[in-house]
Parts: C-alpha cells; structure tokens; sequence
C-alpha cells in the first residue's frame, strides 16, 4: 500500500477545486492510497481502518475472501473511509479518466461524511489515532490475558448492533444548544445543594446575584454569572457534562453492562471495560454508515456523474464512462441497488424543488391536471438536495420522497416468486407497483436493529432482564443462546430475555394469515438457557 504518485494526486487536486465551485464542502487535505487486492482483501473485514484492533474472525474472514477471489477476481473501484483527514483506496490500473470519475465519486461521499448530521458525532477525532490507541491497549492486555480478551471482544460485538447511536449522537454533541436555563438549573438545584450541600442561605445570595448580574448586564449577565462560577468551581463544566449526559442518554445494553455490572467492576475484571467501550466505540463510528448507505451512494453518484460530464476531460471516453455509470446506476428488477434509488430520488427532489412541487401551494391542489402542469420554476432544487445530504438518513429519505410518482417516472415495481409447479422452476412476477408497496420493500431491506432494553425495575445485581419490543419481526433464534450466554459472562449473573416469537397456527384455529404470535422468556444461568411460553 503507497500513495498514489504526483501526477494522480494532481488530478485529485483539481477535481477538488471543481467540486468545491460546485457547492461541495469537505477539508482540503486527504490521503489517496493505491492498494493491491490483496489488502483489499486485509481491510475489508477491518472496514477499511488499517489500525483497527486484531481480531481472529476477521482472519478468517480473509481467508474466505482469498479462496472466493481466486474463483471469482474482482477489482473495486473505489472505497472511502470517514477520518481526518479522509482516506480513500484505488486499484493501480485505474486509467487517468476513470480516476477522475471516482474521485468526484470519493469528493462527494467526503462532503456527505463531513456535512450530513448523522455524522455529526465523528466530526471532531480522528477514529484511525483512537483506533490504533485501541489496538495497542487490546495486545497489551492479550499478553497479559491471553484469550480472555477474545471472549470479551466475542460476547461485546455479540451486542454491539444494539449500541445506542441516537441517544449517543444526542448525548455528546447536541450539549452546546441546550436551552440556557438548564445549567442554571443545574447549578441552583442540583449542583449547590446536593454535590456541595451548601447552606441554604448561600443559595439565596447565589440567586440574588445571578438576578443581579443579569439585570445590569442583560446580553451577557449569564456568561458573566458562570465565568465567577468557573472560577470559584473550576470542575463545573465536567460534573454538568457527565449529570446531563446521564439524564438524557437512554441507556443501551452494552452499557448499561458497562455501568452497573458488579463482575466488571471488580479491580481484576475493570481491564475488561477497556476493552468492551473499544468495541462501542467502534461500532458507534460505523453506525451512521450503516443508517445512510442510499442516500449516501445516491449523493456521491449524483455528483460524480454531474461533474464528469462537464469535465473537459471526458472528451473521448464517453462510451466506455456511460458503459461504466450504467453498471453502477442502473436500477435491479430484482434486489436492490442503492446507488441507483438514491441517485433517482436526489434527480427527483431536485425536479420537484426547482418547480416548487415541495411548496405547501403544491400540496393543497386536489386537480390531478393542475399538478401535472404545475410549475413555478423557482430554481430551488440543488438548494433543496443540499438540505436533504444535511439532514436525512435513509429512513427520512425512503420514507419522505418515495411516492407514487416517483415510482411511476421511473417504472418501479415490486417483485415477487412463484414455485411453477409444471416446470419445476421458481418464476418471477410484477408483484405490485404501488408506491406504498414498493416503499415497504425498500424499508424491509434496510437495516433495522432489534430495540431491547433493560428492564430496570426488575434487574438486580444477580439478574439481568431484557425486553426485546416486538416490531413485525422476531429475533433470529439461532443467536439467542450464545448471545445470552455471552451477556451473562459480562453482567456477572443469570440474563433473563423476553421476546416475541411468530408461531404457525394449527389447521382447527387457522386464521386469514396462518400465523399467531406469543411471548416468550429465554432465561440463562450458569451457560445453561431455558426457554418458556409466557
């Protein structure tokens, strides 16, 4: 792996200058490197991050992808990794045009990272030093533990989809526009009296200063009144911190385990939350990756291909780029293409903003004419997708702009599969073209965690009991017991799961779908799981 030689980086450079006269938004410095299959390969299972902590699946996740590549050679175009700076991977043989094409590509999928709020929470570290920071802790402790470390890492990324990333994102970074009167509230209530237990008098002269203060200095009383409060009380801002993040953060299980495990906090045991809050983290820095696939994919190939085709320097290579964005963009009758849904809806919110189709006027018209011929030609539309890359993950996307005349303009359609019992093949049909139906599918194909929670009314230090609310689907039950047992090691006691199954009904009650459900307890103690009928 090296990086890519002066001539590359020169082109790199000026798509830069390119895409920032465009609108795109993105630091200045990155970091292109020319990597073989081989580390490809290597990286794929670390996702990319060369200072990811080791970790044995994924060596045999490379093994696996070594024997399919010698079946099956593949040549990635590109991949782009959300760090500061941004570092992004090419094959070797990439043509000069071709590279010019992806890095519009790579320059947009760095403006989306560095832009869109779901990212918010990786804007200020750089995750390849904490990363390499956790590596070394983890070998450190894998001399001292040898292969304990590998079980906690096994049972910590057995529950790390269940990390809390919204209240998380919440939590860390939304504390700056909190409603000022919260950390006056704070001092007077909970900070004086019951941290410091001052006197109540003391209190009373606090409040008639403040009061004063704010009235002599209107605009700024409220920074004059915390600057005296810093001084007197230099530790405020990190015992107001840590009180506000625990009374807004909505506790996910791993830590909740982190938290209140009396196992884990045990001297010899404490090593162990070192290493389970290396996987957290982890796996908080990939989340908003996974929540933003198509709106992502649909941002970048909107931008590579407006850009490339108003490059100079596609002259001459214009079949063999058309041939190439059709493989990338092109929309599967069967399965789905993120790259393709995302890029239509961002040509779609921009067609609707620029006719003022996403005006309230619009959508007060009941005249099917008068909509079709509706048109303002207001020129709002890049304006309109800058604020969607913003704002929206894949949910808000999928969920606010998929309608039934999206799904019409461009012929979209359910598929479903049919056993033809005569041929003996399965066949495939037009199952619906509803925009409601298709809609669901694309949200079916999302991902979507199961929401389990502690129940803390319940769970002591000797058992801890898990709610999984049941959403339309049921946890895959060959998962249960292993994940049980590995939450059990961690909490220190037995771990109690109540769930909801989706059971077949008997012939004699069958209902219009067949299908009944029941709520179930998984109870593990001891690494021995009982399961029964609630």
């Amino acid at each position: 792996m090296e990086l890519i030689s002066q001539h590359t980086k020169g082109i790199m450079e000026e798509c830069k200058v390119r895409a920032s006269d465009a609108g795109l938004q993105f630091e200045s410095d990155s970091l292109e490197y020319i990597v073989s299959n081989r580390d490809l390969i290597e990286l794929s299972p670390k996702g990319m991050i060369p200072t990811l902590y080791d970790y044995w699946v994924n060596d045999v996740e490379v093994m696996k992808k070594k024997g399919v590549y010698k079946l099956y050679p593949t040549n990635p175009y590109e991949t782009v990794i959300n760090t500061r700076p941004a570092i992004s991977f090419y094959n070797d043989n990439n043509p000069d045009w071709l590279n010019i094409m992806i890095f519009y590509h790579v320059l947009a999928h760095i403006d989306f990272f560095q832009n869109n709020i779901f990212f918010k929470h990786t804007w200020d570290e750089n995750f390849v030093d904490k990363a390499l920071a956790g590596k070394r802790l983890v070998e450190h402790y894998r001399r001292e533990y040898g292969r304990w470390v590998d079980y906690v890492i096994e049972f910590s990324r057995g529950i790390n989809n269940l990390v809390g990333f919204y209240s998380s994102l919440s939590a860390k970074h939304f504390q700056k526009e909190l409603n000022p009167s919260k950390p006056i509230s704070f001092y007077f209530d909970v900070f004086l009296q019951e941290i410091k237990k001052v006197s109540e008098h003391i209190v009373y002269e606090e409040i008639e200063n403040y009061n004063r203060t704010l009235s002599q200095h209107p605009e700024v009383g409220e920074s004059i009144f915390f600057a005296g409060i810093k001084r007197k009380y230099p530790e405020f801002d990190a015992i107001y911190a840590r009180y506000d993040e625990e009374k807004r953060r909505r506790k996910d299980i791993m830590q909740y385990i982190l938290d209140h495990s009396a196992f884990l906090n045990k001297e010899e045991n404490r090593w162990m939350k070192s290493v389970m809050e290396i996987v957290r983290e982890t796996a908080l820095y990939f989340e908003p990756q996974i929540r933003t696939k198509t709106i992502n994919e649909g941002w970048s190939s909107y931008w590579h291909d407006q850009l490339f085709r108003k490059d100079e320097r596609i002259v001459g290579h214009e079949s063999a780029y058309a041939k190439i964005n059709a493989y990338v963009t092109s929309v599967n009758r069967v399965g789905l293409n993120p790259y393709a849904i995302g890029l239509r809806l961002f040509w779609y919110i921009e067609k609707l903003a620029n006719q003022g189709k996403l005006e309230y006027k619009f959508h007060k018209l009941q005249d099917i004419l008068s909509r079709e011929n509706y048109d303002q030609e207001l020129g709002k539309g890049k304006e309109a997708i800058f604020k969607v890359r913003e704002n929206f993950s894949d949910f808000t996307l999928l969920n606010t702009f998929i309608d039934q005349d999206f799904v019409d303009r461009y012929k979209l359609f359910v598929v479903g599969k049919r056993l033809n019992e005569e041929k003996e093949v399965y066949e495939y049909y037009v199952k619906s073209k509803k925009a409601s139906d298709y809609k669901q599918m694309l949200m079916d194909n999302m991902y979507h965690p199961p929401v389990i929670e502690v129940n803390k009314d319940i769970t002591d230090e000797d058992n801890l009991y898990l709610v999984h609310h049941f959403e339309g689907k049921q946890l895959y039950k060959d998962f249960i017991p292993e994940t049980l047992i590995g939450i059990e090691y961690l909490w220190g006691g037995a771990v109690q799961l109540e769930t909801t199954e989706i059971v077949k009904k008997r012939k004699a009650n069958q209902t219009k779908n067949g299908f009944d459900l029941r709520k179930v307890l998984y109870t593990v103690k001891d690494r021995q799981i009982k399961r029964k009928t609630l």
